[in-house]
């Protein structure tokens, strides 16, 4: 009787009542009570065949049985978070070649949140969400006629570029770079729709969005917010052509037609302005996006070079409005590698001076008690040199510039440009010196006949004690006759103050107020992952700009950020904000 049972049972289990098709899996029904679970990979499905010939059913060799039910009982407290904070995770370039891959990159950053959130943020009630933003697949650009187009050889490289690198091309054409955009945009427009319906709450009780985007992607979610298209530029720039008046030689009844020609268009975009004005105060124009962006996080972002090509040049304030207002979006952080080929920096855009600034160092996701990011003092990229490394005799080709000063060394860098110490106070008396030297030679009087003096002088009157100088700057000094006299001033403006080193050195890269204060940035925008102590640069060129999405580095500064608000009141009072 139990051998006709089991014959049975292995009968019904060999055909499947109904079946069910995931994406990598299956489910085949045998009965009400007998559901099976089965993997579709290509080991699983040799794995089954195999042990089905040696008389095995095909559920008790490779599938897992489905229970309907509950192993324990829920209770209140078993209740997920409360979602306060969505995230878009939009993916650049290459996402044709591989399908699903934002899917996959979003799963990974959404895992390694977590980890970080039960280390870190575990006392909190909220949550913040991570939801793929997948664009390029509904596209239809141009079909396959770049396709068809393609030669043969080496047809596995070309369709990768045709796959990638391709969609670079598409945007910079203006028949394409539309298309594009629409489709990023009517994507996060319909997936926050589709989370507030399905969250009804979210909006009432003050939930925010934020945006994490990769590569060209960046660049695509900027032009959405700020609404910039190369048209309207183009347009203004036929305006501006039209308005210069021709040099050839014209008769005096061609010229006469001329300005009334110009008379004419001039009254005519008069009254197409104030129509536009009229239809702006009638209607109010719909936003391109149906959320403000709280925060605006870019990863490997080539954005910089796009705005640079675009005519953006650094202006005279630190505020972030200059390359993308705070109405459109609270805070813009550009994230990094410093390998990573397709990054670039956006605060010297801002101010120039901040190309030898370094970024702000992001940190490790172990450290224990770091110090706030809005804390952390700025540090010279070419910090002065030893003074063993620069004499009193060497000229002007010895001083440090951004051009020719060596990278500093991964020991030093990140240092604190006021705890640099006195060897680098000294560094900087010592350039000081080297400066008059040069100055004086050129414009001083008694320099060139008395070299041995004016250097004994020197060193008699570092040996003296000299009262505070007035606090007058180094830039607005009159430069005196005597070398001396300007190598003391110099050397003790210095060391009481190590931030007159740049305007003492590059005077054209450092915008100041109206004071004689240097202009800084309201906040920080450039932040630099840490390099790996045995990482080869190389190698992580090659795979930097897709190890975004598991490092929990990234992981945590994205979360400290977003749960900043309910930090604010635990920074410490006695730090004077950067």
């Amino acid at each position: 009787m139990k051998f006709v049972l089991e014959t049975f049972k292995f009968f019904l289990f060999a055909t499947a009542i109904h079946s069910f098709k995931l994406s990598r899996n299956h489910v085949d029904w045998h009965s009400v009570d007998e559901v099976y679970l089965y993997s579709d990979a290509t080991t699983s499905k040799i794995a089954r065949t195999v042990t089905q010939k040696l008389g095995f059913s095909k559920a008790s060799s490779s599938g897992t049985r489905l229970h309907r039910g509950y192993v324990e009982e829920a209770t209140l407290e078993d209740k997920p978070s409360q979602t306060t904070h969505i995230v878009f995770v939009v993916h650049g370039i290459g996402q044709k070649m591989d399908q699903g891959r934002i899917i996959k990159n979003t799963a990974m950053m959404r895992e390694a949140a977590r980890k970080i959130e039960e280390r870190h943020f575990s006392n909190h009630a909220t949550h913040v969400e991570f939801l793929p933003v997948e664009w390029r697949s509904k596209l239809t650009l141009d079909g396959d006629t770049v396709d068809s187009i393609t030669p043969d050889k080496v047809r596995g490289l070309r369709d990768m570029l045709n796959s990638s690198a391709m969609d670079i091309m598409y945007y910079t054409s203006p028949l394409y770079r539309d298309e594009l955009v629409k489709g990023l945009q009517q994507e996060l427009n319909r997936l926050y729709s589709l989370f507030c319906s399905r969250n009804p709450n979210f909006e009432e009780k003050g939930g925010k969005v934020s945006i994490v985007s990769h590569s060209l992607g960046c660049v695509i979610t900027y032009d959405i917010m700020t609404g910039w298209n190369p048209v309207r530029l183009y347009e203004q720039l036929l305006q501006k052509e039209e308005e210069l008046p021709d040099e050839r030689w014209m008769s005096y009844e061609e010229r006469h037609l001329l300005d009334e020609l110009y008379i004419t268009k001039r009254r005519l975009r008069e009254i197409e302005e104030r129509l536009h004005g009229l239809k702006a105060s009638s209607m109010t124009q719909t936003p391109a996006l149906k959320f403000k962006v709280e925060n605006f996080f870019c990863m490997g972002s080539p954005l910089a070079v796009f705005l640079a090509l675009r005519g953006i040049r650094p202006g005279n304030t630190g505020s972030q409005d200059h390359i993308l207002p705070r109405e459109i979006c609270n805070r813009l952080l550009n994230i990094f590698h410093p390998t990573d080929p397709v990054a670039y920096r956006l605060e010297p855009l801002i101010l120039k001076h901040y190309s030898n600034i370094s970024p702000v160092q992001i940190h490790w996701y172990n450290t224990s008690n770091p110090l706030p990011y809005e804390y952390m003092k700025p540090s010279f990229l070419h910090p002065a040199k030893d003074p063993t490394s620069v004499s009193e005799n060497e000229g002007i080709s010895t001083i440090p510039s951004p051009v020719t000063s060596p990278v500093l060394s991964r020991r030093h860098y990140g240092e604190s440009i006021t705890n640099i110490g006195k060897a680098s106070i000294l560094g900087a008396a010592s350039i000081g010196k080297g400066l008059g030297g040069m100055l004086f030679s050129r414009f001083g009087r008694s320099s060139a006949s008395q070299p041995s003096e004016t250097s004994r002088d020197s060193i008699e009157d570092e040996k003296k004690p000299v009262a505070s100088p007035p606090m007058t700057t180094v830039a607005t000094q009159t430069l005196p006759h005597s070398s001396s006299g300007f190598l003391d001033s110099a050397y003790f403006r210095l060391q009481e103050s190590f931030f007159n080193l740049p305007q003492l050195l590059f005077p054209e890269n450092v915008i100041q107020n109206k004071d004689n204060t240097l202009v800084e940035l309201d906040h920080r925008i450039d932040f630099e992952l840490r390099e790996g102590l045995v990482e080869s640069r190389y190698w992580s060129a090659v795979t930097s700009h897709t190890a975004y999405w598991s490092s929990l580095d990234v992981a945590l500064f994205l979360l400290t950020f977003m749960y900043k608000h309910e930090h604010d009141n635990n920074v410490k009072p006695s730090l004077d904000p950067v």
